[in-house]
């Protein structure tokens, strides 16, 4: 098993935020997009409304409560080729001691991921590689549904998967992901923006 530097400390840093923040059900360092063409910063940390699948935490409380029903059974395989084994592992030892990780409590993170979504400029129509490759800074491109995410998705190379209505690794129907430099992308449910309190789009 290959670990990061940072893994151990990542987790003890990690613990504090499970402590004082209930909402969060589990931490993890694993990113299902954490391909090395899709990660660029090894001090970003998000939040997301999908249970990582690997290298995760969670409180004793929680697992006593859960364990009893704890789903069984794999994916048997079939992702490991095309999403697991590229996965990069992070080679930066961040001292998450002294990391500031308050942006991530409840109270915080939803403005905090409001405002990176709202800053992104859209994109329209379709091509959407060619134009993100032709904007600068960020990007967010908003899908109308499961089908519509998995064209987009299809069309950059991300994980497409659903679980019971949600896209891997999304946060209010969010889906982030750097692409080839330090510019992130968004794609954004139909909803999303309503769920972020965002009205209007930029």
């Amino acid at each position: 098993m290959e670990i990061a530097p940072d893994f151990f400390e990542y987790f003890e840093a990690a613990a504090n935020l499970l402590d004082k923040d209930r909402s969060i059900m589990a931490v993890s360092s694993w990113n299902d997009n954490g391909q090395k063409q899709f990660v660029h910063d090894p001090y970003v940390l998000y939040r997301s409304d999908f249970f990582p699948g690997l290298g995760w935490m969670l409180l004793r409380t929680t697992w006593d409560e859960l364990s009893p029903k704890w789903p069984k059974g794999s994916s048997l395989g079939q992702f490991f080729s095309q999403y697991l084994e590229p996965i990069k592992l992070n080679d930066v030892n961040v001292n998450w001691k002294t990391m500031d990780l308050s942006y991530l409590m409840e109270g915080n993170y939803l403005k905090y991921f409001a405002n990176l979504v709202q800053n992104a400029t859209p994109l329209y129509g379709n091509d959407f590689v060619l134009k993100a490759n032709n904007v600068k800074g960020d990007v967010r491109i908003q899908y109308k549904d499961q089908a519509d995410f998995e064209n987009i998705a299809r069309q950059f190379g991300i994980f497409e998967e659903w679980k019971d209505g949600i896209p891997r690794a999304a946060y209010k129907g969010v889906v982030v992901f750097r692409y080839l430099t330090s510019k992130c992308v968004y794609l954004v449910g139909p909803d999303s923006l309503k769920h972020l309190g965002l009205t209007t789009s930029r």
